[in-house]
């Protein structure tokens, strides 16, 4: 029997925010609405994994480095949708929801359609539509296992 060590998988990902009030009102005009959490922290379900929101000194403090001064922009954070539509949606919203456009949704290189922007704290966010691969009605994503240009998709 083969046990894994280090499992190939996410289950939360924690979002470290300057004002936690703010980071809450702009997912909520987003649509997304919190789980039962306690006040310094929110989580979101996420289809089999949870997104939290918790405050840059307390997660800096939970790290063992109260003294770090934590970044944002580093990474992406991404959602896939089924159609370039869905893409320009969303992408709208988050722009009157508070969200500051780093680079509005078009057709990329890598036969994709995709666009960025920041939310207030300055995660940045993707939204994505890959031709390749089969985003599911629960939001769940389906990559094939070989795809046309299996090195020219980005892993959204």
């Amino acid at each position: 029997m083969t046990t894994d060590l280090t499992p190939q998988r996410i289950n939360l990902i924690t979002l470290g925010v300057a004002d936690l009030n703010r980071a809450r009102a702009f997912y909520a005009a987003l649509g997304w609405r919190p789980i039962d959490s306690p006040p310094e922290v929110a989580f979101y379900r996420m289809h089999g994994m949870a997104l939290g929101l918790f405050g840059l000194a307390d997660l800096a403090a939970d790290q063992g480095r109260a003294d770090a001064r934590l970044g944002t922009g580093a990474m992406t954070l991404a959602q896939n949708f089924p159609d370039r539509a869905g893409v320009d949606a969303a992408f709208a919203l988050a722009l009157r929801s508070g969200a500051s456009e780093l680079k509005q949704p078009e057709a990329v290189f890598w036969g994709g359609y995709s666009g960025y922007y920041a939310d207030p704290d300055g995660h940045v966010w993707e939204l994505a539509h890959n031709p390749f691969w089969v985003v599911n009605d629960d939001g769940s994503l389906t990559i094939p296992e070989a795809s046309p240009d299996a090195g020219a998709a980005s892993a959204e």
